[in-house]
């Protein structure tokens, strides 16, 4: 038997992270990371500690983080660090979206992008797994009604890396620059989702693509200048890719395939792909930002096949592989709930394609 599988654990689990102490224990910390690693490995622990109302209890013990950094270095630190991956653990869920949303899980990310410093990066990756799929529309309307929009779209315009507090926890420029590639693919991802699951023509929905046209376009601007970044990066790979398969028989090719798609998601390739998207949904909504975006791609000579041969791309390899929109699909490839989200998934990549002729 799993130790996940004993019933009386997780609640232990959870009381235990709940101890009111002076200063984290090593036993505490350990708790929290006995307890994300269950939820990362399980579903069942998932489902179970979801319906004990963990999710409440982990945005009650964040909270206080909001405005705060734990002691770097400490036990606090990784107690920290530990319940926002259980939570995110849990937002892969559609019960757990739920009672994020309930418990105002959303409100409490947006005063930590506002006011957070060690907790701002982390809320943003929450954010980006509450919206995700097809279970996150409620999430994406409550973030517009919560005055979202203007705190995102501030750190989109500006370098993240600007807004993250550099002393907190790297001690090399490496690190910091990770940090900031992975906020903007959370940002990304957030834009990607609002735009596929806010409904047509709601307040919401009008609201989002407000903000895109404001300013003179200036955030399709920014989306572009974000979409050169990764496609130089992405093309950089594909030529070496190009060049060793010059060198291999047909069969050595096939053995390298899984190797060279690596290689292309490490570039960037899936941060370009949502790019992409972000701006195929735009082209498809409002025809001044498919102008923009027009000017923006012939800067370089391009035009919108290239946004559309991306998608394409894209489609080829979730038909070869299956789409994996969170870390529950990947635990469950048999889920058929899974599969009906691939082909939702399918059906909008083929939309936006089509508008891009």
């Amino acid at each position: 038997m799993t130790i996940g599988a004993d019933t009386s654990f997780i609640p232990w689990l959870l009381q235990r992270i709940q101890k009111k102490e002076t200063t984290i224990s090593q036993n505490k910390q350990y708790s929290a990371e006995i307890l994300a690693i269950l939820l990362q490995s399980s579903p069942a622990s998932r489902l179970r500690f979801i319906d004990l109302d963990g999710v409440d209890i982990l945005l009650q013990l964040l909270s206080p983080y909001r405005k705060r950094d734990p002691i770097k270095g400490t036990e606090e630190e990784e107690y920290v660090e530990n319940l926002f991956d259980s939570a995110v653990c849990c937002l892969d869920e559609s019960g757990g979206k739920t009672k994020f949303l309930e418990a105002e899980g959303i409100e409490l990310c947006l005063i930590m992008l506002k006011e957070g410093k060690m907790s701002k990066p982390r809320a943003l990756r929450l954010l980006d797994h509450a919206l995700g799929g097809q279970d996150g529309i409620a999430c994406c309307v409550k973030l517009v009604e919560a005055a979202g929009l203007k705190p995102l779209f501030s750190m989109f315009m500006k370098s993240v890396a600007r807004l993250l507090p550099y002393p907190f926890g790297w001690d090399r420029p490496a690190d910091f620059q990770q940090q900031d590639r992975q906020s903007t693919e959370h940002l990304l991802g957030i834009l990607s989702s609002m735009l596929r699951s806010l409904p047509a023509d709601s307040a919401e929905r009008i609201r989002l693509l407000a903000k895109f046209v404001e300013k003179d376009y200036e955030k399709i601007g920014r989306t572009a200048k974000i979409r050169r970044e990764y496609a130089s990066k992405v093309a950089a790979v594909d030529k070496e890719i190009q060049a060793e398969r010059a060198k291999l028989s047909a069969e050595e090719q096939e053995d390298k395939v899984d190797e060279w798609l690596s290689r292309r998601l490490d570039a960037g390739l899936y941060s370009l792909q949502t790019v992409d998207v972000i701006l195929a949904w735009l082209v498809a909504e409002d025809e001044g930002a498919r102008q923009k975006i027009k000017c923006l791609l012939g800067e370089r000579d391009e035009g919108l096949e290239v946004v559309r041969a991306t998608l394409e791309g894209r489609r080829s390899v979730s038909r070869d592989l299956g789409v994996v929109n969170s870390v529950a699909d990947q635990l469950n490839p048999m889920d058929t709930a899974a599969e009906d989200r691939d082909a939702v998934f399918q059906d909008m990549l083929a939309t936006l394609v089509e508008h891009l002729q």
